[in-house]
Formats: structure tokens, C-alpha cells, sequence
């Protein structure tokens, strides 16, 4: 199939206008982080340790859920291809119907985390303002949960700014409400760390009520008919975007659940190793919320595509999206090669900390390639409506290749004397070369397939 320049143009124009309002979305989710952090951290160390054990514990939790949710926006997209917009509304309801139990059951886990405190074998001091932080932050679950299934209505078809801008404003409320619960202003009492979860709550809240409000006009314009002629549950229908979805969730949590890991299996070499590993991931990990709102983003253009039933289209969008990935991939690799040692120097002065993470991040540049081919190639399947699959070949590459090279070489002499923090970074380039080749693999294959069906 041979493409003119000017219909790739205008399909890279389309994949960025869509991924350039998520990238925006994705770091100020992240900055709310930053600034519970930074605002605990003024307050004392004990604070800062609870809101960092207790970020540890929640955060995979919110990215599961994050992934179970995700599975509502290839039906999104593929009933919009298809002009189908009363089949979005219903599908949208199923959604929210899944949202409620599974943001209540997150709530009634995080109150009920202290046997996993034991088993971490938290520091008694802290672990009272851990089980506040993360009960004060559970009420958020139920509104959250909510916020992401109409989240997918909104992305699904191709609206992403909306979802920026809620973003933004929970981020600039976030500070304000953090600075009153922390250290007790307008007549509160000082909750110190603890606050941080209460302030992420109010946020969440927020978020909801403002999407909901935005979401009624939208669908009014978009006919959807979400608020309209409301439906019960209905098994199948809820059925179908739990099976799509809940691979993306364990998958997301299966590649955090690694890093955790790997900080465990570190943590006895010595601190400096800990914190030189702690600054490359924090850097890799900031990088690589480009290359993830470019899988987002093409995950709404496969579907939509794909619901057109245009396999010419889909394999366009499949293309635009690994030209662009590829230039992301190159300049971030650049970026970290040319200036690792400066960008150490943003986390700490400490000229030992600053030469090893100098060196762990060169693999980070060396995985970049892998890193933006794997997660984009997981967007595509998704738009395809592929999950299972991609889950399988998570676990493999990370869990069964990945991860053995890494304790192999980080800390046995079994091949070579142990490497320590660097045995697993070359762990962390092995496996995520495997998912990024047999994922790209599956892409090949099923876009095969399409073609063959649409011949």
C-alpha cells in the first residue's frame, strides 16, 4: 500500500493533536506527587517516609484500576469509526457500572492495610500516619474510578483536551487545599503527612464533579444519550470491557510490581546504590510519559479506525505512530546520554550518588528505543482490541527473562562478579527488548490478519 506524503502528514497531525493535551494530563498527575512530596517533606522526615510508603501502596493500586478502565476506550473509539453513537452511551453505562464496585473495593482495601505494613515491616513511628494518609486518601477511589470510565467517552472520541485542563485544575487546587491540611490553617488542625491523602481525595472529588459536568454537555452535543435513557447493568455488554481491560490493568501492574522488586532486591547492596537506582528510574519514568499519552493516543486512532472497518487507515495510523515514536525514542536517548550527569546533579550533590546514577542512566537511554516501541505497540493492540495476548507477553519478557538476568548478574557471581544496581538495569534492556519484539511481532500478525479479512 503506498501512501502519499501529504495523507502521512496529516495523520502524524492528528496522532500529536490528540497525545499533546495527554502528555499535558499525565505530568500533572505526576506533579501532584511531586508536590505532596515536596510539601510533606518541609514538614519532617517522619511525614515524608508515610507519604512515600504510603504513595508505594496506593499508586499501583490506582494504575490497576487506571488499566481495567482503560478497556472502555477501544469500544469507545470503534463505535465512533462506525457512527454508532447510541452504542456509545450504553457501552459507557456499562463502564460506569463497573466503576462503582471496583472503586469501592479499592476504598475498603486501602483501610485495611496494616497486615501488609507488618509484612513491609514499616517503622512503628510512621506507620500510624501511613494508615491515616491512606484512609483519608480511600474516599477518593469511589470518584476516581468514576472520573476514568467517563474519561474513556470523552478520549474515545478523540476529545483529549477536556481531560488536560481537569487535570490542571486539580493540580493548582491540590496545592492550596495540601497547605491547609498539612499545617492547619482556616481551622483545621495540623494533619501534617496525613493531610497529603485527605487533599488527594478532595482533588478526585473535584475531578469527578467537573467531568461529569463537562461530560452532560458533551453528551448533549455528541448524542450520545449517556445521562439519557440510563440502563441498567447488563452482564455481556459489562462483561466484555472487564475481559478487555483487566489484562491492561495486570499488565500495568505486573511492570510496576517489577521495579518494586528490583528496589527490594537493591535495597541491602547500600544507600547510595538505592538512590543513584531511585534517580534513574525517577528520570526514565519522566521520560517515558511521552512515548505512553503516544500509545494512548493511538490506541483512539486504531479503534476509530478500525470500526470504519478501513484496514488502510489502520495501518496509516500504525505507521505515523512508529515514525513519530522513534524520533521521541532517538531525542529522549540523546537527551540522557549527553546530559546524565547533569541530570543527576538535579536530585543531589552527592558526587558518589551522581557517578553511579550517571551510569545506570546510559542504560536508561540504551532501553529508550525498546521502551517507546513496547508501550506503543501495546497502544495499537489495544485500539485492536488485543489484550490478552500483550499480558502474556508482559510477564514473559519482564518476569521470566528480564528479571532473572538481572538478580543473575546484579547479585551472583554466577557469570560475572555481581554488577549490583547495573546487573539489573541490563536485566531491565534484555526484557524490555523481548516485549518490545514480540509485541511489535504481534502488531505485524494481527495487522495481517485485518488485511486478510478486509481482502
Amino acid at each position: 500500500m503506498n501512501y502519499t506524503w501529504k495523507s502521512f502528514r496529516q495523520e502524524c497531525r492528528r496522532i500529536l493533536v490528540l497525545a499533546m493535551p495527554i502528555i499535558v494530563a499525565q505530568f500533572a498527575q505526576t506533579a501532584n506527587g511531586f508536590v505532596d512530596t515536596v510539601m510533606a517533606g518541609r514538614v519532617g522526615p517522619d511525614d515524608l517516609a508515610a507519604v512515600a510508603v504510603g504513595a508505594a501502596v496506593w499508586v499501583p493500586v490506582f494504575l490497576f484500576l487506571v488499566g481495567v478502565m482503560q478497556g472502555l476506550t477501544p469500544f469507545v473509539s470503534q463505535y465512533r469509526g462506525r457512527r454508532d453513537h447510541s452504542a456509545i452511551g450504553v457501552v459507557v453505562q456499562q463502564g460506569l457500572w463497573l466503576a462503582l464496585p471496583l472503586g469501592w473495593l479499592a476504598f475498603l482495601l486501602m483501610r485495611n492495610l496494616e497486615p501488609l505494613l507488618d509484612i513491609m515491616d514499616v517503622d512503628p513511628v510512621i506507620r500510624p500516619m501511613i494508615i491515616g494518609y491512606l484512609q483519608g486518601l480511600s474516599w477518593g477511589f469511589p470518584a476516581i474510578t468514576l472520573f476514568l470510565a467517563l474519561r474513556a467517552l470523552t478520549e474515545g472520541m478523540s476529545y483529549t483536551k477536556p481531560v488536560m485542563v481537569i487535570s490542571l485544575v486539580g493540580l493548582a487546587v491540590n496545592i492550596p487545599v495540601n497547605y491547609v491540611l498539612i499545617y492547619g490553617k482556616l481551622g483545621f488542625s495540623p494533619m501534617g503527612g496525613v493531610g497529603c491523602g485527605w487533599a488527594t481525595s478532595v482533588v478526585m472529588w473535584l475531578m469527578l464533579v467537573l467531568m461529569v459536568l463537562y461530560s452532560i454537555v458533551f453528551d448533549q452535543k455528541q448524542g450520545t444519550g449517556v445521562f439519557h435513557r440510563f440502563v441498567g447493568p447488563h452482564l455481556p455488554e459489562l462483561g466484555a470491557v472487564f475481559r478487555l481491560g483487566l489484562p491492561i490493568g495486570l499488565s500495568i501492574f505486573i511492570e510496576v510490581s517489577l521495579f518494586c522488586v528490583i528496589a527490594l532486591f537493591i535495597a541491602g547492596i547500600g544507600a547510595q546504590v538505592v538512590a543513584s537506582h531511585q534517580i534513574a528510574l525517577n528520570a526514565a519514568s519522566m521520560t517515558f510519559m511521552i512515548p505512553l499519552s503516544l500509545s494512548l493516543a493511538l490506541t483512539v486512532r486504531v479503534g476509530t479506525n478500525m470500526g470504519t472497518g478501513d484496514s488502510r487507515a489502520v495501518r496509516l495510523s500504525i505507521l505515523c505512530g512508529l515514525a513519530i515514536i522513534l524520533v521521541i525514542a532517538v531525542f529522549n536517548s540523546s537527551l540522557m546520554a549527553l546530559f546524565r550527569s547533569e541530570i543527576a546533579m538535579i536530585y543531589t550533590d552527592d558526587q558518589t550518588v551522581i557517578e553511579m546514577a550517571s551510569g545506570l542512566l546510559l542504560f536508561a537511554a540504551l532501553f529508550q528505543l525498546s521502551d517507546c516501541l513496547q508501550v506503543s505497540a501495546n497502544g495499537v493492540l489495544r485500539g485492536m482490541k488485543d489484550t490478552a495476548w500483550p499480558m502474556l507477553i508482559t510477564v514473559l519478557a519482564y518476569w521470566c527473562l528480564g528479571l532473572p538476568i538481572g538478580y543473575c548478574l546484579g547479585l551472583t557471581d554466577w557469570v560475572v562478579p555481581a554488577m549490583g544496581a547495573r546487573g539489573f538495569w541490563i536485566g531491565l534492556v534484555a526484557g524490555l527488548t523481548a516485549a518490545a519484539i514480540m509485541l511489535c511481532w504481534r502488531v505485524v500478525w494481527r495487522m495481517r490478519k485485518t488485511l486478510a479479512l478486509s481482502a
